[in-house]
């Protein structure tokens, strides 16, 4: 692939999973529901929209792949989560993949358009360009020997007959766009998670005196300063503005150690710039797993009191049946007690737990 086909398809990429498709997409899925959400179905659209199948499993996605592989503990938690999201989606635990996944998948799909698109004017020129070489046995785009050879070594038998070289690059090109796109879920569901929660906030919670931002800089929010020449543009997930109340929102989709130090950071900043003298909530939505993480998120401090206003899970019901298969690991099986006993005090709350509490503020 020349540089200007390599571009051409960074370009698409960009395209088809940026901000403005991905808008696109979002509002095309809720446009197929009903104007307003009720909070007590709102995970479920969630989980439709962003939750993927692991490739290595086969199973929903609920933490790191490399600790969920069979015969490690949490493939029993990911075989409790499945069946618990099968049922509670009412579906089989076969078809839940095609339950879920749908803003990546559609996405995918605009690429796979574009690059069916460009492949024909491609090829065209590629024909013009080896024509000087013809005759010679240059590698046609595309070849790929080893992986070729790979795939008759453990599929061969099982062939009625000799797929053509065509039909090979074919595959070898479908298998790299797959590989490809999936590197691109991390993006997607980053600021993907952002708008899918702004999206059931609105739809769910809507009211003429709310306002709802994602990605605004803290200081075009009501009540905040400006900040400090030099220092870095602190940028709210999602904001939810109301006369009674200014709540900022950090939407993670997962948690990593270095996001954990921002969120005290990230809290600090808002402290100072805060101009109206008033209080304001400061929120944690994610679909984290861990428990011990999920600890910490619940008990971190700010002074003497609980950083963060709410801690609110996608679902707290799928974090009690994914921790119900025996543990073994005296830590983690106290971070697991820890986090369901959050969840019966009230620390940690469910989406729709939230949605009711925003709802009725």
């Amino acid at each position: 692939m020349d540089k200007k086909s390599q571009n051409n398809e960074s370009v698409a990429i960009k395209s088809a999973f940026g901000a403005a498709n991905r808008a696109a997409l979002i509002n095309s899925y809720f446009s197929d529901q009903v104007d307003e959400i009720p909070v007590n179905v709102a995970w479920t659209h969630i989980y439709r929209l962003l939750l993927w199948t692991d490739q290595t499993t086969g199973l929903g996605h609920c933490y790191e792949s490399d600790k969920s592989q069979p015969g490690k503990r949490w493939y029993a938690r990911s075989l409790a989560f499945h069946d618990w999201l099968s049922t509670a989606l009412g579906v089989t635990p076969a078809d839940l993949s095609k339950h879920i996944d749908w803003l990546f998948l559609r996405a995918a799909e605009d690429l796979a358009a574009y690059v069916l698109q460009r492949a024909a004017k491609d090829m065209a020129k590629a024909e013009a360009q080896r024509k000087p070489y013809a005759g010679r046995g240059f590698p046609k785009p595309g070849e790929d020997p080893e992986f070729v050879a790979l795939v008759k070594e453990v599929l061969g038998d099982h062939f009625s007959s000799e797929p053509p070289l065509e039909v090979w690059n074919i595959l070898v090109q479908r298998v790299r766009q797959y590989l490809a796109l999936d590197n691109k879920r991390k993006n997607l569901v980053g600021e993907g998670f952002e708008d899918v929660i702004a999206q059931i906030v609105n739809r769910s919670c809507r009211r003429d005196d709310m306002e709802i931002f994602t990605r605004r800089v803290l200081h075009e929010l009501p009540g905040f300063n400006r900040s400090r020449a030099g220092d870095k543009v602190n940028k709210v997930d999602v904001a939810v503005i109301r006369p009674s109340v200014r709540t900022l929102i950090t939407a993670k989709w997962s948690v990593r150690a270095d996001r954990e130090k921002q969120f005290i950071t990230d809290f600090a900043d808002y402290v100072t710039a805060e101009s109206d003298r008033k209080p304001f909530e400061y929120v944690f939505v994610t679909n984290e797993f861990d428990p011990a993480r999920l600890m910490r998120a619940c008990e971190q401090l700010s002074g003497n009191a609980l950083m963060f206003t709410h801690v609110v899970h996608i679902s707290t019901d799928a974090l009690k049946a994914t921790y119900g298969p025996s543990v073994d690991g005296q830590d983690e099986a106290a971070s697991m007690r820890k986090v369901l006993r959050h969840i019966d005090e009230g620390r940690l709350i469910s989406l729709q737990q939230w949605l009711t509490m925003l709802k009725s503020s």
